[in-house]
């Protein structure tokens, strides 16, 4: 503590040399000597330490200036020196006063406890607790130890703590004793409760507090001393007993739990239902349904043992009660298992060379199948190398780093199946001349069993030859006739350099072995199986695994786990998750369990024990399980719609209270649909959609909306029952959007000269059309023209386009506008032109080389058809003799040696039944021939019925050794038309 007579008040310095100036105005001599005069000192005593610099405001005049204060360069402000030859003194306490006092603080506040002591020098501040430590991690030091501040105290936290004050002079303690009241708090809430007729139940309501709270029950809101009397019920404290329930004994029951810090009020219903009967049907066939591959279980559960394809088809369940009746259908179908018919072998292959690993499967078709590969149980990588076909695994060009093995997976959403191979590459040989052939070693031979030990036995065997190759292992594998008889499995593997093992055994298993030899090009036939060894039986040595605990109803928990092994059974206990709970079990031997009346999705700790005749597993896990999940209770509430622009809204809602929800909390959902458009006379789809917005929110973004449109909306809450009741329905506006692009665009070309463009409306104008804009610019290959704007009105749907260019092609951009902008465009070209005769200078088409040139070929076309008609028609003026033997013929006609007369002029054509002679003349055909024109020359013969049928015989003859000298056949005219 600073002497009073040591404080000084600097404030005085700013004074005088506001005086001084003054003075100098009025001519004071400066030399005139004045008293020292403190004209303000500090407002506050300090207490410092001695070892520390202070700071103090003070004001002085004076003449000298006044000794003990240090005028600092800049006036207000002066330093005093380090205080020294201060009385050094015992610590006191300035706050709290005394050495004890008392302070009293609720359950789950902060609690501030503090000690402000004084001293020369100062002293050091120190806390402790009567008979502990300070309560670990809630506790913090403040304002240099003086305080101490204990987060959200509790009952625990209560008792006497010290503040210990000291320094080299001296100490000194102050004891606070600490107080914590609590208001009422819940240990166990009653929850509702669901009881048949004559069935017992009971309702607890458990609460702490300081003071301890005190217990009301109330029955539909009246204390319970004043309801009607009930025989079935006991109040016990916190508990109501039911005993032999009946029917109209449902209430709601409230709790209150109350001191003078505060109160709790539960609420509970109590609900009498009678008991129902269970019918069971398929496809409407009667209740048959217990029997032979089904099992009707008492809790109205059906059980089916193996499914069959017979067993598909509609499953109903009846249950019925004196107040009324319920169904329940469910469409079962039964698909066909997966199964890999061909799986992969081990297989040995050289280096560089091709391997193909088959798997082909079959499966159910009306499951997707998905086919994966595996190398050394790794997902294997498809690249340039590894191919995945429809049926096999394709490696090019296998290296040493592909060796291992191979697993192929076929699965489908139902079941799955696999198969392995063990795939060895093998590198080029130095010198193939030297190696002899290798192959798979041959089996091991010669099983003996030996050094019987309960829960181990000595294999012994023989080797086979190794087939130039040696033994680089040995497989044991067993086989047992209890859960998989016939199935062999891998026991061990074993150097090749052996051929003898002790193996592990497990206890109450009928036990036969066999070894498989390996060599590098493969593995051997397996051997013959050894004689059979039977373990006893022992404990189980490990509990199930895979415990899990769900509800299938609101009001159930199942309890599934994986079994293992055979004759046992499994003690199953569960409880709810609070230390002070009991224990219930059951001991079942299917692994499935459910627990019924079970309060709506409440934790619950599960333990599941395997046992057997010799014993039980060591004490299993606690696992964590949750009952039956009901539909939420309650909506989300306080719905606000922000509209963000045409196709978007922003949502915020009020969340749902967690105990409403009665389950997990998926998503919150909203349902909305498009009730109407605000155009006149358009139809709209009010087809419902929803959008979810996963977890615990708030706040959420609808999108894809159709613009200027009137929607409507709800939100639920969603558990994995499903969905919760419906807010109250919101309805909403968008605001106008660009529309959609017009439906077609037509363009036809009458001519050269103009284009007229058709198009239809939007199919979704989003708003008014206001116009439309049409963008177009011809082209030529990779030349454009310039681009021209129409802007047209909104009712119009046809255009025509002046063409500038005839031989270019024009690019149309047609869109419809709104008040908001431009809609989506649709975008055609003009067809190319098919006649090539307009070219680009629009030349004389008689000048075209191309023109000419037709016209050159169409021109020999007609005059090649012209000598071909004429060829025909000449030769259609012969006839064969043969066919007018009834005519006269001059001997001394040329044409008579090939029998054909030929008329020159076809203006002379004879009549019919008449010839021409060589002067041109015409005869009268005579009735009959004469026989010295046909005998001339005595080469002629008749034949016995006096036919001349020789005489055609002679003349086909002489044709035949004329040959070529016919002039007829040598006549390029002849030529021509043997062509035509």
């Amino acid at each position: 503590m600073i002497p009073r007579r040591a404080r000084i008040s600097c404030a005085g310095i700013a004074f005088a040399l506001c005086l001084q100036h003054l003075v100098s105005a009025i001519e004071v001599p400066l030399d005139l000597p004045q008293p020292p005069t403190i004209t303000k000192q500090s407002i506050k005593d300090y207490i410092v330490d001695p070892r520390d610099n202070i700071f103090i405001e003070c004001e002085a005049k004076g003449n000298p200036v006044p000794t003990g204060v240090a005028v600092p360069q800049s006036p207000g402000k002066c330093e005093i020196p380090r205080a020294r030859g201060i009385t050094e003194t015992t610590p006191s306490f300035m706050y709290p006063y005394g050495t004890s006092s008392s302070q009293m603080v609720l359950r789950g506040v902060d609690l501030l406890l503090e000690c402000i002591a004084s001293g020369v020098p100062a002293p050091d501040i120190m806390w402790y607790k009567k008979g502990g430590e300070l309560p670990p991690g809630k506790t913090k030091m403040e304002n240099f130890n003086k305080a101490l501040r204990i987060s959200n105290v509790s009952e625990e936290d209560s008792g006497e703590y010290s503040c210990l004050a000291s320094n080299k002079m001296g100490s000194i303690r102050h004891t606070i004793s600490v107080r914590v009241k609590a208001a009422p708090y819940w240990l166990d809430q009653p929850e509702n409760l669901i009881l048949a007729p004559g069935e017992d139940g009971r309702l607890v309501c458990r609460a702490n507090g300081n003071p301890k709270p005190t217990i009301q029950w109330l029955v539909n809101g009246e204390p319970i001393e004043s309801s009607p009397p009930n025989p079935s019920r006991e109040v016990a404290g916190d508990t109501i007993v039911f005993r032999d329930t009946q029917i109209g004994s449902s209430a709601v029951y409230q709790c209150n739990a109350s001191n003078e810090h505060g109160y709790l009020l539960a609420n509970a219903f109590v609900s009498v239902l009678a008991l129902c009967g269970v019918g069971r049907f398929k496809n409407g066939q009667g209740n048959t349904l217990d029997g032979g591959n089904y099992k009707a279980h008492e809790n109205g559960s059906l059980e089916m043992f193996m499914a069959r394809k017979e067993d598909q088809g509609v499953y109903t369940c009846v249950a019925t009660n004196i107040l009324g009746k319920a169904e329940a259908r469910v469409h079962l179908e039964v698909k066909d298992p997966t199964r890999i018919v061909r799986g992969p072998e081990d297989q040995m292959a050289k280096r560089g060379t091709i391997v193909r690993l088959p798997c082909r499967v079959k499966h159910d078709p009306t499951l997707r199948l998905m086919v994966t590969w595996l190398k050394d149980d790794a997902p294997l990588y498809m690249g340039t190398r590894m191919k995945k076909e429809e049926d096999a695994l394709m490696i090019l060009g296998a290296t040493e780093r592909d060796q291992g093995d191979y697993t192929c997976v076929a699965s489908t959403e139902l079941d799955k199946d696999a198969a392995k191979a063990y795939l060895t590459v093998l590198a080029e040989p130095a010198n193939r001349l030297r190696d002899l052939p290798k192959e798979r070693p041959d089996q091991p031979r010669d099983l003996e069993l030996s050094d019987l030990a309960e829960r181990s036995v000595r294999l012994t065997w023989i080797p086979g030859d190794d087939r130039n190759s040696p033994i680089t292992d040995y497989v044991v594998q067993f086989e047992e006739d209890r859960m998989q008889p016939g199935v062999w499995h891998d026991h061990s593997r074993y150097p090749g350099s052996v051929n003898s093992a002790v193996l592990s055994l497990s206890p109450y298993v009928n036990y036969q072995f066999r070894v498989i030899a390996v060599n590098e090009v493969g593995s051997s036939v397996p051997s013959l199986p050894s004689e059979r060894y039977q373990t006893n039986g022992a404990r189980p040595e490990i509990n199930p695994t895979g415990v899990q605990g769900a509800g299938t109803q609101k009001n159930n928990m199942e309890i599934t786990w994986t079994a293992f092994g055979p004759n046992l059974r499994y003690i199953v206990r569960w409880r709810r998750r609070d230390p002070r709970g009991s224990w219930h079990n059951e001991t079942v031997r299917s692994a499935r369990h459910v627990v019924w009346n079970t309060p709506i999705y409440v934790p619950y700790e599960i333990k599941v024990q395997a046992e057997n005749d010799f014993g039980r597993a060591p004490e299993p896990d606690t696992y964590i399980g949750y009952s039956g999940e009901d539909y939420p209770k309650a909506a989300p509430t306080d719905v606000r719609i922000r509209v963000l622009n045409s196709t978007a809204i922003a949502l915020t809602w009020t969340r749902v209270h967690l105990d409403t929800i009665q389950g997990q909390l998926k998503e919150y959902r909203a349902y909305f649909w498009r009730d109407s458009s605000l155009l006149k006379n358009l139809w709209v789809s009010k087809k419902r959609q929803f959008v979810s917005f996963p977890g615990d929110r708030n706040r959420g973004t609808v999108s894809r909306l159709f613009p200027y449109s009137n929607y409507k909306l709800e939100m639920v809450v969603t558990n994995g029952r499903g969905d919760g009741p419906r807010s109250e329905t919101k309805e909403f506006p968008t605001p106008e959007g660009v529309p959609s692009s017009p439906r077609y665009l037509r363009i036809r070309q009458p001519n050269l000269e103009i284009i007229n463009l058709e198009w239809d409306h939007p199919e979704h104008p989003n708003g008014i059309i206001t116009g439309y804009t049409l963008r177009y610019q011809p082209f030529n290959g990779t030349r454009t023209g310039r681009t021209v704007v129409e802007n047209l009105s909104p009712n119009q749907t046809r255009f025509t386009v002046q063409r500038s260019d005839p031989i270019s092609r024009y690019r149309f951009v047609l869109r419809a506008r709104t008040q908001v902008g431009e809609g989506e465009p649709l975008a055609e070209e003009s067809p190319a032109l098919l006649d090539e005769a307009y070219t680009k200078n629009q030349v004389d088409i008689a000048t075209q080389g191309w023109f000419i040139g037709l016209m050159c070929a169409i021109a020999l076309l007609v005059l090649i058809l012209l000598i071909v008609c004429f060829i025909k028609r000449s030769r259609g003026g012969k006839y064969p003799v043969r066919d007018n033997k009834d005519e006269h013929l001059n001997p001394e006609d040329k044409n008579v040696e090939d029998g054909s007369f030929d008329y020159s002029d076809e203006d002379n054509k004879p009549l019919p039944n008449s010839q021409t002679s060589l002067d041109g003349t015409i005869k009268q055909q005579e009735s009959d021939d004469s026989l010295v024109d046909y005998g001339e020359g005595g080469e002629g013969q008749f034949n016995e019925d006096g036919s001349f049928i020789g005489q055609y015989t002679v003349k086909k003859d002489k044709e035949e050794t004329e040959g070529n000298e016919s002039s007829e056949a040598t006549s390029p005219v002849n030529a021509i038309y043997s062509l035509a």
